[in-house]
């Protein structure tokens, strides 16, 4: 899946919905006439799911530690990735799987894994009809839209459908579950609308909208249903580390200044927080979305990536047959800068 990394950056066209200028200027007045450094995030989507850090741009967490902000929608880790090494980004947001391909590549510019944001998959099971005794039999004799393969949205609804005492195949006539890795992950909720699928799976703000639409509803949480594992990171590759220990230490007070915040602030102040990068959602809609990734814990309390943690996603990928050795803890985590976030901010 990531063997043709490199090539992929010669021409990968990051023309994609490039946010700027987000930051929030209000309680950081001092700061107008301060040099900020710029650095560029490549997303690998873009939603509320990341609230976290939407919230550290508009309170003016970034900006507090002398830092501006651009983000690129990448849509995809492989593409996110690509970003990363051909420096199109100075930073990665995107699940850890992606460095644990590229490392076990032998890129000797891999990426380096300094800040959890998500602990849980954000991806929600929709289905065409209201399910409100849905049971994971029904997926029984079903085709589902899962994602791209090697990613781990996919990987871990197949961890949770395997757990469910599923049949993953497909040979759909004899009761197996047959999980669909060709749509792209962009257009998945397009093609569900479209008739592909007797069942998906979507993000936020994709699935409350597929709900809105009546093309979907929404019927469990992957996430919830898996357990812990550690979905989004924020990663740069060693070279970048090593030249820019400062710029990473304060980019990480931010990040964790943002889940502070997060975590006291009320459903209303966060979807406040977070409108200026979902204008085309309403107020009550984030609102809603946010009480949804709240109750099921999907945001990390702080930056730190446990090594138990990364254990259990290559234990995922480990049996989704996408993962061949595992990768060392030591090589492709850094918890230096989330440690030293936590020791200073209070």
């Amino acid at each position: 899946m990531y063997k043709k990394l490199v090539a992929l950056t010669s021409t990968l066209a990051l023309s994609l919905a490039c946010l700027t200028g987000c930051s929030s200027s209000t309680d950081n007045s001092s700061n107008d006439k301060q040099e900020l450094d710029n650095v560029t995030i490549a997303e690998v989507t873009h939603s509320v799911f990341y609230a976290p850090q939407y919230a550290a741009i508009t309170k003016g967490f970034f900006e507090d530690e002398g830092i501006k902000v651009d983000l690129i929608n990448t849509q995809g880790a492989d593409k996110t990735m690509a970003a990363l090494i051909s420096k199109e980004a100075d930073i990665g947001l995107m699940g850890p799987e992606a460095s644990i391909y590229v490392y076990n590549q032998g890129n000797e510019d891999y990426a380096v894994n300094f800040a959890q944001l998500t602990k849980r998959d954000g991806s929600f099971l929709v289905a065409r009809e209201k399910m409100p005794n849905f049971d994971y039999s029904s997926l029984k004799g079903k085709e589902v839209l899962g994602g791209r393969k090697g990613g781990v949205p996919l990987m871990t609804l197949e961890y949770v459908l395997k757990q469910k005492g599923l049949t993953i195949g497909q040979d759909i006539s004899n009761g197996n579950t047959n999980i669909r890795s060709d749509v792209q992950f962009g257009v998945m909720a397009g093609a569900f609308a479209g008739g592909e699928g007797d069942f998906t799976t979507a993000f936020e703000p994709t699935a409350t909208a597929m709900e809105k639409e009546k093309t979907g509803y929404i019927v469990a949480s992957i996430g919830k249903d898996s357990g812990e594992i550690p979905f989004t990171t924020y990663s740069t590759t060693k070279s970048y580390m090593k030249e820019n220990k400062d710029l990473i230490q304060r980019f990480t007070n931010a990040l964790y200044k943002g889940q502070i915040w997060v975590q006291k602030a009320s459903n209303e102040e966060i979807a406040k927080a977070m409108q200026p990068f979902f204008e085309d959602i309403s107020l009550e809609d984030l609102i809603s979305v946010v009480d949804r990734y709240k109750s099921i814990d999907a945001w990390a309390q702080d930056p730190i990536l446990k090594e138990e943690s990364l254990n259990r996603l290559m234990d995922v990928m480990t049996e989704a047959k996408e993962l061949d050795k595992k990768a060392p803890y030591k090589n492709i985590v850094n918890t230096d800068f989330a440690n030293e976030s936590i020791k200073t901010i209070k």
